[in-house]
C-alpha cells in the first residue's frame, strides 16, 4: 500500500512571492514543521539537481534525510525525491489564482514491505504534517511586513 496525499491552500500572494519562500531551502525553517536544520549543497533557490540535507522529527523520531530536486519549473513546480522517513516523491505545485496562488504539496511513496501495514496511519500523519506546513507558509507570506 502506498501513501498518496495532496493537501492544498490558497495563499493571497502572487506565485513569484510564494516560490521565493517555498523554493528556497534557506527559508525552510520559517514554514516547514518538524525540521531543525536545512543544509543545501549550494546556496540559492531549488533547481534541478539541487541536493538538500535536513534534520527532522517525524512520529517522535529525529533523523537526517536528504532530497534531490528532479524537476523544476520557475514559480510553478519543484519535484524531489526523498529517502526518509520512507522513499517518496514530493512535488511543490503553484498555480495562479484570481485571489493569489493555489499551493499544493503532493507526496507519494511507500513505506516498504516491513512497514506496509502502517500505510493508512502514515498517510494520515503525512497529510496532517503537510497541511500544517502549508498553513504556516500561508501565514508567513500573508502576514509579512509591508504586505497588503
Amino acid at each position: 500500500m502506498t501513501v498518496d496525499v495532496r493537501p492544498s491552500v490558497l495563499v493571497r500572494r502572487p506565485p513569484a512571492e510564494v516560490a521565493a519562500v517555498m523554493f528556497d531551502p534557506a527559508q525552510d525553517l520559517r514554514w516547514t514543521g518538524g525540521i531543525t536544520s536545512s543544509r543545501p549543497a549550494r546556496p540559492g533557490p531549488l533547481v534541478e539537481g539541487t541536493i538538500v540535507e535536513r534534520t527532522a522529527t517525524f512520529l517522535g523520531r529525529t533523523f537526517t534525510y536528504g532530497y534531490v530536486v528532479t524537476r523544476h519549473e520557475p514559480d510553478r513546480l519543484v519535484e524531489m525525491t526523498v529517502d526518509r522517513p520512507f522513499p517518496m516523491v514530493v512535488r511543490y505545485e503553484l498555480a495562479a489564482d484570481a485571489e493569489g496562488t493555489r499551493v499544493a504539496i503532493h507526496a507519494t511513496g511507500g513505506p516498504g514491505r516491513f512497514f506496509g501495514w502502517l500505510s493508512p496511519v502514515l498517510a494520515r500523519q503525512v497529510r496532517r504534517s503537510i497541511a500544517g506546513d502549508l498553513d504556516r507558509l500561508r501565514i508567513c507570506l500573508e502576514s509579512a511586513p509591508g504586505q497588503d
